[in-house]
Formats: structure tokens, sequence, C-alpha cells
């Protein structure tokens, strides 16, 4: 029977799958009344870790133990450890109520302990919603209360704050100090490193299947010296300043700035003072677990590009010495001056070819010249007329202007030929005629040919008119 501890003991545990170590050699302790947060990069063997403490996986050597015990050996395991490893575990048309009452019925709690866990993970409202259509935050509080159902000694958890919102989180970390203060164990993975600072009493850390840091955040902490960040106008002197003060442990970043160690702002403010140089910026650099992860993991998994520099975080163990700034300008590798003096382009334009009117662009045609404001305008000129009217104003040769009589131009019809033209192609047909009518019109056949004689007359009777000349006294154009 287990000894009722709640404390978490992992001695000497090594794991492979094949020829692959997923685990070698770890050993740590979890105690109960903190929350401890066990942190490592991928791969590095967490997941592995909880599975064996949970005796989902057999270890190859070594033990995890749970109140001194296997977990398989523990008797009524639901009502002394509660764990979460993925949030998936639900039927997708079963309401989150009806989920909680199987599980409850499966460790022998009774059902009003469902409806109680549902209000203290915030599903009250929605207990009666079919799980399937829950969010990855609601599935996730409703994995957290069927942990909670046998209101368990010890709380394993793998990434609980994934999919949750802030308030969310805000409350999870509230809930997991409050457990853990009643004496009980919280152990929890996560990569959420700020949020893990803000909960976690005690720090485990893997990296390549190894523990690298067992023990309480502070501690790990306190071992980092703290350091100053400062801007000086002048680096060099303030460095020299600092030696003369016996302060060595200096460090230069990539921005100009100076890392000082194990001195506070006040002692670099004064002999920055003393020195005559400016300060444009100091500050003391706050050691956080983000800063302290990765110097203990040494970015395993970390990808690499050729050429390209790891990145550093925080500047811990990255930089050994004060290294001054380089003067002058240093061209890259690779890179060549251009040649003294002027030196012509390779390429000549080709030189340009006379236009040829058969391809391409028709030439521009040539342009009216300009009017001269200084001369008068030239006199109006009216219009060519029509072929008829300028014959009829010409005079005929060896003729005076009275008794000239007009011959027209070949091809221009005398009106006399006109309507005997337009007689024959339209004769009057009087036995064809239809009878007048009062307000009827005449169809363009009896017109035709009851008009035709009318027409010649008038045209005889009505002389065209002409400009600068008089009428004849006889034919075309004259009165009778």
């Amino acid at each position: 029977m287990h000894d009722g501890s709640g404390r978490i003991v992992v001695q000497s545990l090594t794991k492979q799958f094949g020829s692959v170590t997923a685990v070698q050699n770890l050993s740590f302790v979890v105690e109960p009344g903190s929350v401890t947060g066990f942190l490592g990069p991928n791969g590095a063997g967490k997941t592995t870790t909880l599975r064996t403490v949970l005796g989902l996986v057999s270890p190859t050597v070594g033990e995890a133990l749970i109140n001194g015990v296997h977990f398989n050996s523990l008797g009524d395991s639901g009502r002394v450890v509660g764990a979460v490893l993925e949030a998936q575990g639900f039927h997708p048309r079963r309401s989150a109520r009806n989920h909680l009452r199987v599980y409850a019925a499966a460790i022998g709690v009774p059902d009003a302990r469902a409806e109680a866990v549902l209000q203290l993970v915030g599903l009250g409202a929605a207990g009666s919603r079919k799980a399937g259509g829950f969010s990855l935050g609601m599935k996730q509080r409703l994995a957290l209360a069927t942990a909670l159902l046998g209101d368990p000694q010890i709380l394993i958890l793998d990434e609980p704050s994934n999919g949750l919102d802030p308030e969310g989180i805000a409350w999870l970390r509230n809930f997991l100090k409050s457990f853990a203060a009643t004496g009980r164990t919280v152990l929890i993975s996560s990569h959420l490193l700020a949020e893990v600072e803000q909960t976690v009493d005690q720090v485990i850390i893997m990296s390549r299947g190894q523990t690298v840091y067992n023990g309480p955040l502070d501690n790990l902490r306190r071992s980092q010296q703290a350091r100053v960040l400062v801007r000086p106008s002048d680096p060099n002197a303030l460095v020299a300043a600092l030696h003369g003060a016996e302060i060595y442990n200096i460090e230069s970043t990539q921005d100009g700035r100076l890392m000082v160690g194990g001195v506070r702002t006040e002692q670099i403010a004064d002999l920055a003072l003393r020195a005559g140089v400016s300060v444009y910026g100091i500050e003391e650099e706050r050691i956080n677990l983000e800063a302290l992860y990765f110097s203990l993991t040494n970015g395993q998994y970390t990808p690499t590009m050729p050429g390209v520099a790891a990145p550093t975080v925080g500047g811990f163990g990255q930089q050994t010495g004060y290294q001054p700034p380089a003067t002058g300008y240093q061209p890259p590798t690779g890179y060549q001056p251009p040649a003294s003096g002027y030196q012509p382009p390779v390429a000549q334009l080709p030189p340009p070819q006379p236009f040829n009117p058969n391809q391409g662009f028709p030439p521009q045609q040539q342009l009216p010249p300009r009017l001269d404001p200084s001369q008068p305008p030239a006199a109006h000129q009216p219009p060519p007329t029509d072929p008829y009217q300028q014959w009829a104003r010409q005079p005929w040769a060896g003729q005076s202007t009275a008794d000239q009589t007009p011959t027209p131009p070949s091809g221009i019809p005398t009106p006399d030929q006109t309507a005997q033209h337009q007689t024959a192609q339209h004769p009057a047909a009087p036995d064809q005629a239809a009878p007048d009518q009062t307000g009827s019109e005449q169809t363009g056949s009896e017109q035709t040919g009851h008009d035709a004689p009318q027409q010649q007359q008038q045209a005889e009777e009505q002389p065209p008119q002409h400009d600068h000349q008089e009428p004849g006294p006889s034919g075309f154009g004259g009165s009778a």
C-alpha cells in the first residue's frame, strides 16, 4: 500500500525505443505542496517520462514511483492521481455532463461530483453541449474536469494552458497555486516559459534525455550574477574606469552597449561621472526563466544556416571579455572595390538608322506654316458650289452677257430633258387613275403623271437667280 505522501520519485530512468534512447539516466523528485515545472526542448524525453510515471510505458532501466509504489500498484488510482496528457479522449456525440458521469461511475464517485467539477472549470453553462463541438480551450477545461473527478492528491498535466484564452490562463494559474497550497502535488509540462515562471516554485529542466537542473526557481536565478546594461558615449573610456575600480566582468553587445556583472547601477553611474563619460541609458538586466532555460539546454535541435551565427538569449555564456568596437569600414568578404577612374560602359548603343517609310511608323506629315500676326488676314473665299451653279454663272465665249445662250456642259441634263425623262419613266394612266376624294392623297404614279407638265412649266416661268448677271432673253433660265 502506498505511503500517502504524494511524492513522485524518478530514479535512474532510461527508456530506449529500438536504437533511439529517449531518456537516459534521469532522476528527480517532485515534492508535495508546490507546483513543479517540467521543461525541456522538443524531443528531450518529457512525454516519455510522464507516460512512464503513469504506467503507460515500461522503463528499460530504473523506475518511477508514486507514493513509494508503481502506478499500477496504486489502489483506487483515480483518487490518487489525476492526469491529462492529451485533451482528446471524448466521444464527439456525448455531452460534457454525460462524459463526466461515465468517468465518475468508473472510479466510483457520485454524479453530483460531475456537476461540481463542471462548475469548477467554468463549463456549467455548456454541460449539455456535445464535446465534439467544443473549441480547443473548452476541451482543455473538460479534460481538467475529468482529472479532478476523484479529488486526487497528485495532478499531472501536459501543456494544460494550450488553447486557453488569457482569462482561462489566469484562472488556471491561480487554481494550480491554490491546489498545491493545500499540500498536494502539481507537475506540469509546458513550453510557455513566461507563464511557467509565474506559476511554478520548482523547476526540472531536461536536455538530451538527461536532467540539467532540478531545484527551486529562485536558486536558479541566484546562480546567475545580476548584470547592468549601459550605453556610454565613450565605451573605451568607461571600460578603463571600470578596470581602475577592479571590475573586469565586462561584455559588449551587438548594439554597442556594455554588460557589467556583479555591480549595481549606482556604481557604474558614479564611475562614469568621474571619468567624464556621458551615459545615454542604463538598466539592470532581469534574469528570466527563458534566458536560464536557453543557457542550460544549449540550443538542442536549434536549426542553423550556413554563415549565420546561432542566436544568443540574454548573453549568458555567449561572450567572454570586453570586445572593443571595430574602427573604420570593413568591407564584407568577397567585395570588390570599384576601379579607379572613369570606366566607359562596355555595351555601346548602335548608331541611329535612317527611317524606312516601308517599315514601322509612317513619316510625320508636314505641318502648315504658322500665320504671321503682322499680316492682314486673307479675303474670305466662298466654298465651291455645285457644277450646275458654276456653269450657269460663267458667260459663253463670243457673246455678250445679255444675249448669250447657255450651253450646259456634257453630262448635265437640261430641264426639258429632265422633264421628258421623268415622263418616260412614269407615264400618265388616266384609265387607271383613282377617282378624286376630298382629303385623300394621290399615289406616287398619279402625282408623277399629272405633275410632270406643271413642273416643266414652273421651271420655265421661274428662272434661277444668278449673281452679277442679268437673265437671258430666251433659252434655259430666261423668261419668254
